[in-house]
């Protein structure tokens, strides 16, 4: 039987408050979460800057969205929004130097930063396109927010490139070089159609 109340609409259950578990464990099971590891680049007032990243995902396809997460306070999402543009290097399997580089806090400032690494200058976003990368995207700034103790960085794609090689992968902490193979099918169901996974 529904419980009613006085006008006699039902009433509304009320949701007993989460129990939330130990934070440490939760950690440990979101690093189980392998994503593909990547460099963005920017370029303001002819000064370049890059930064590693382990989050970059689509967020859209009408139109073309990827979304970045980045630490609260990033420079890096300051100067993209100044300048309006920014560029996602995919790292390849053999780039696991460059993703330490860029994640590196000492690091120099500005070009120094680029120093021995072979690319050129993207067209549209004029920030650095690195050599052997997997993919680029070219984006434009379609929005940022602060999520939880994070900042979200959407961009809006106006180019994009691919490379060849296997996929650095960020898991359980630290780097991988990802050799992919396609899953065995076992089971019912249809085996002939390429599979896809939406994002």
């Amino acid at each position: 039987m529904t419980a009613v109340d006085r006008s006699g609409e039902p009433r509304r259950a009320t949701a007993a408050p989460p129990t939330v578990q130990d934070d440490a464990q939760r950690r440990r099971a979101l690093r189980r979460l392998a994503v593909p590891v990547s460099v963005l680049t920017v370029c303001h007032e002819g000064r370049p800057h890059g930064t590693t990243v382990s989050t970059v995902t689509t967020c859209s396809h009408e139109p073309l969205l990827l979304g970045a997460s980045l630490r609260g306070g990033s420079s890096f999402a300051e100067l993209a929004a100044a300048a309006g543009r920014f560029v996602v290097n995919v790292l390849n399997a053999s780039q696991a130097d460059v993703a330490r580089w860029f994640a590196d806090r000492a690091r120099p400032a500005g070009l120094p930063q680029f120093a021995g690494l072979s690319g050129h200058d993207d067209p549209y976003a004029g920030a650095p396109l690195l050599d052997g990368a997997l993919a680029t995207y070219s984006c434009q700034v379609f929005g940022r927010s602060a999520v939880g103790d994070h900042e979200l960085l959407l961009g809006l794609v106006t180019h994009a490139s691919v490379g060849e090689g296997d996929p650095l992968l960020s898991y359980t902490g630290g780097l991988f070089a990802g050799s992919l193979s396609p899953a065995p099918v076992s089971g019912p169901g249809p085996r002939n159609r390429k599979e896809k996974v939406a994002p």
